[in-house]
């Protein structure tokens, strides 16, 4: 679909999570879609991240960030399952429960849950102690969330591209970078390419932390910035680990083979994705704190990813004032794993003009653009 074909229904751009799922929710509702992907596609920081479906402190965001994670933290199960079953490729949503360790805002952790309706609750240290054997030896208070799961982005990633790979009525574009928008008589009418001009009826723009760029050729101010996340993978028998723990804002998430990763830094340094020997004693260092015979195992990996940094980690979700056709749907901070499925499907209520599942007002770009 390069210069001189039709134009389509939307043009996507991004092809991380967010943008997989725009497209695929668009597509299920008969749209024409064109995905387009600079690199290959979920190569950044869906790819990058730990996979947990809730935010490290819920209670610390706004209620906007809480209101898409609690529809996606519903929706993620059964998610799971019907991409499992229909692509061949299992994400592996695992709920395997969250520990939280030594937290010094627990009375607000759990006034925060009594109100948003999630299990939320204490246990003695000698109880956590006897459920995950190799705990660290300096923690003395814990709450325990059971139902929260961790979700195998890479996987998930194939699973999606293999659900776009199927649709008639979905292209996926790799190693296609938008250069700029076609803007004509007041509106978008498309983008440009390196090989040529895609046109669309609109343009969704939810290209993670490079959206903010992406947006400046239009002279529209959108606080999205780069925010670098380094991780490290360890190699542990598979019962080493059986739940997520999180204390000092590092956590360790098992995956079903016994991989454990354990993240993250939180660096702001442009777009270098550089991994580096700072982050990885760091890092190492959390992950003996909390897990002692970490110390005797294999470090596997160590990667760098850059995660759409935004003004109290609330997206951008919405067409942009004064561009009609221009939409976006980007900023999701730390938690794009978890906000997806919500903010994909908030973004195609708005599009197709249905009933949206949630107040879509907190998210609007209207009076939060410079």
């Amino acid at each position: 679909m390069e210069s001189g074909h039709g134009s389509v229904d939307v043009i996507v751009v991004g092809g991380g999570v967010v943008g997989l799922l725009c497209a695929l929710n668009l597509g299920r509702a008969g749209l024409q879609v064109v995905l387009c992907e600079r690199q290959q596609l979920g190569g950044e920081s869906s790819w990058a991240g730990g996979g947990i479906v809730s935010p490290l402190y819920p209670w610390r965001y706004p209620a906007a960030v809480s209101a898409l994670a609690n529809w996606s933290q519903d929706f993620y199960p059964r998610f799971g399952e019907w991409l499992k079953e229909a692509s061949g490729i299992d994400p592996e949503v695992r709920a395997t429960g969250l520990y939280w360790l030594d937290l010094e805002d627990e009375l607000q952790a759990l006034a925060w849950a009594e109100r948003e309706g999630r299990e939320l609750r204490r246990l003695a240290i000698g109880e956590v102690r006897a459920r995950v054997m190799q705990l660290g030896g300096g923690f003395a208070r814990v709450l325990y969330m059971p139902g929260v799961a961790n979700v195998r982005n890479p996987r998930l990633l194939k699973s999606l591209r293999e659900m776009l790979r199927q649709m008639p009525n979905v292209e996926l574009q790799e190693n296609c970078s938008v250069e700029t928008f076609i803007y004509e008589g007041g509106r978008i009418h498309g983008v440009v390419t390196a090989t040529g001009e895609l046109r669309a009826e609109r343009v969704l723009v939810a290209a993670g932390a490079w959206s903010g760029e992406l947006l400046a050729k239009l002279d529209i101010h959108v606080a999205v910035e780069p925010v670098k996340g380094q991780m490290i993978l360890y190699k542990c028998a598979e019962d080493f680990l059986p739940a997520m723990v999180l204390a000092k804002g590092r956590y360790a998430i098992p995956r079903r083979d016994g991989h454990v990763l354990v993240g993250s830094t939180l660096e702001h340094a442009g777009f270098d994705k550089t991994p580096t020997d700072i982050a990885l004693n760091s890092l190492k260092a959390s992950a003996q704190e909390l897990l002692p015979a970490l110390a005797d195992a294999e470090v596997v990996g160590h990667w760098a990813g850059l995660r759409p940094g935004s003004p109290e980690g609330i997206p951008f979700i919405g067409e942009v004032p004064g561009h009609p056709g221009l939409w976006l749907n980007c900023g999701h901070y730390r938690n794009g794993l978890v906000l997806a499925p919500a903010s994909c499907r908030l973004l195609a209520d708005l599009m197709l003009g249905r009933e949206p599942i949630i107040d879509p007002a907190p998210y609007s770009p209207q009076g939060r653009l410079g």
